[in-house]
């Protein structure tokens, strides 16, 4: 492994901590002495790294730091690439139209080569099954996830009733043929799921959900046998 290879990996060790890692597990992942670990982390730092930490007490990356755009690999850039041509093609309008700027932000800083990768990789998106859209708009429900506000919705269940709801909004998965809304139901006082297809009305609400959307979201994966409200 060179040293850019290293210097890189230590930076990606330590983007995958939220806490202070100490140097003794750096180095051991790493695969080096805690000497070298030390010199490199004094190298990141004087080219503008935000690691922040000593020897004893351990290493943190501080939150905001950009990795430089020439470390992609190949097999990262086809991956990056399959992912947004899958976002543009699948998603709703507006994330759509945000992967493809993003191709051409990230495009324009790559170097001429892994730009031409990029632009001409093999890996391709397919067609899809028939796309149940509905009406309701995705940047409402993207945004309340994000900003934790809590979503009114008028859901359509399977068999035509119509019932408002008040959830906690905390995931939204997109299928092949549907989007759903993952969320804490009050009406139900547990969590369900919303095919958006299936929402007829939605408004963000002012009030912010009770409840942390991580903690939701770890909640729900750890149960078993959640249904898709109908």
């Amino acid at each position: 492994m060179s040293r850019s290879e290293r210097l890189l990996d230590l930076i990606q060790i330590l983007r995958r901590h939220r806490r202070p890692v100490s140097g003794q597990a750096l180095a051991a992942e790493i695969g080096v002495s805690i000497r070298t670990l030390y010199r490199d982390i004094a190298t990141l730092q004087g080219q503008g790294a935000g690691i922040e930490g000593e020897p004893g007490v351990g290493y943190v990356l501080r939150p905001g730091f950009m990795l430089p755009p020439l470390m992609f690999t190949e097999d990262e850039i086809e991956a990056i690439a399959l992912g947004l041509r899958w976002v543009g093609k699948r998603a709703d309008q507006r994330l759509g139209s945000a992967a493809r700027n993003a191709v051409a932000k990230i495009g324009a800083v790559l170097p001429d080569d892994l730009r031409r990768d990029m632009e001409n990789s093999a890996l391709l998106v397919g067609p899809g099954a028939r796309l149940q859209e509905g009406t309701a708009d995705l940047s409402i429900i993207r945004g309340a996830i994000r900003k934790e506000r809590k979503l009114k919705i008028a859901y359509r269940t399977e068999g035509g009733k119509v019932t408002e709801r008040v959830i906690w909004p905390y995931a939204l998965a997109f299928f092949d043929q549907v989007r759903v809304v993952a969320g804490w139901c009050e009406l139900r006082g547990d969590y369900r799921h919303f095919r958006v297809d299936r929402i007829e009305r939605l408004q963000e609400s002012d009030e912010r959900s009770p409840r942390r959307r991580l903690d939701m979201l770890r909640e729900w994966r750890a149960r078993e046998g959640i249904n898709i409200d109908a």
